[in-house]
């Protein structure tokens, strides 16, 4: 299943369409269009990390993301959206549809038609999981059941959120969503299996940091919730049952604006990207491996020097182009001992760098991928 596409901010339909039908087959965005996404069963998962753009677009993207599992991520641009296929590097197709689902069986295409919901305010960002679909829309989040018989299950207020920021957690065994809280820097999860719909329960928050949310994530099990804000610096980890921090990673001393945070598949290590041009890898399994300050070695020292040098800095990182914004998300393993990122830049390029415990990070591909598909295909 391919995950619903973030809106850019500013952009929006009045009222916000969520479902709209077109033919198979390449397409062009008409001005009425809403937004879109695509559902196709087997070939894609829920999606997991996005940016939305804040500057001017480069190549005509407007926002990245991608999927679940990080096999796969969606470029949506100002003539369409294209779906790509990780490893190897190659596009899946490209559409200009909400929720499709190809295999239902109809010569017409309204039979395809999966549900539509409409919101009279711009719907910032929606996740989806095997039985639920969330939006979101900047003071408030709703929860459908999904995808036979839609009915909403629950409805959240929340503090203003124009980046959409939300995270839903996809296993069977954990129904976990977080958003930011009312508080300022708190984040609120909220355990959609064991709250009743049409109910209201006491909320279950983390003070998470001093100033706004700009970035949270999930582990894939649901166990481990990741943030970091505005001022960008530092990303701290959280228990999601016990709320107690687990670990505290920092990324730099001069503030950042973050893009995305990402777990891998086992949550041995985190990945993250900002408007520094840096992609830094952190190791959680083994938190032995990420460098510290050598400030450390002094012993006693101040109580604010002493956070900075408490601080651990990522085991390795790369660069991209500062200018350009990136998503990232961990490859295919290559060796037991040997790891992969990829990052993927709004300016049309694709980056795999491996790295090992040790910290040695090295560039093993790059790929123009707005290349590989000709635009008059749209």
């Amino acid at each position: 299943m391919l995950g619903p596409l973030p809106l850019s901010e500013g952009k929006s339909l009045s009222p916000t369409r969520l479902g709209s039908l077109r033919q198979s087959g390449p397409r062009t965005a008409s001005p009425g269009d809403a937004p879109v996404t695509r559902v196709t069963p087997k070939t894609w998962k829920p999606g997991k990390q996005s940016w939305t753009m804040t500057q001017q677009p480069l190549r005509g993207v407007t926002s990245l993301r991608f999927n679940q599992d990080q096999s796969c991520f969606c470029c949506a641009m100002e003539t369409g959206v294209r779906i790509y296929n990780v490893e190897p590097l190659m596009e899946k197709g490209h559409l200009a549809v909400l929720i499709w689902d190809d295999a239902r069986e109809g010569k017409d295409s309204k039979d395809k038609l999966v549900l539509e919901f409409t919101f009279t305010k711009p719907v910032l960002a929606v996740r989806m999981r095997h039985d639920k679909i969330v939006i979101v829309l900047r003071n408030r989040i709703y929860v459908y059941s999904f995808p036979d018989n839609p009915r909403k299950l629950f409805e959240f207020d929340t503090r203003d959120n124009p980046k959409g920021l939300c995270d839903l957690c996809p296993s069977l065994e954990k129904q976990l969503l977080v958003f930011p809280g009312h508080k300022c820097g708190s984040l609120q999860l909220v355990d959609l299996a064991s709250t009743k719909p049409g109910t209201s329960s006491a909320p279950f928050t983390i003070n998470a940091h001093q100033s706004d949310v700009a970035c949270v994530s999930l582990n894939q099990p649901g166990t481990v919730v990741a943030s970091a804000s505005q001022k960008g610096t530092l990303i701290r980890l959280f228990d999601t049952q016990s709320k107690e921090k687990l670990v505290e990673l920092r990324r730099g001393t001069d503030p950042a604006t973050l893009y995305c945070i990402n777990f891998s598949h086992d949550s041995s290590f985190l990945c993250a990207s900002s408007d520094k041009g840096t992609v830094h890898i952190f190791a959680l399994k083994d938190t032995r491996l990420n460098r510290r300050s050598a400030l450390a070695r002094v012993g006693k020292v101040g109580p604010m020097i002493g956070q900075y040098v408490d601080s651990q800095w990522s085991l390795a990182s790369f660069t991209v182009p500062a200018e350009s914004a990136c998503i990232c998300a961990f490859g295919r393993n290559t060796s037991k001992n040997v790891n992969s990122v990829i990052a993927i830049c709004v300016d049309g390029t694709f980056h795999k760098y491996v790295f090992t415990p040790d910290g040695n990070c090295n560039r093993e591909a790059f790929d123009v991928y707005l290349d590989i598909c000709d635009d008059d295909d749209f």
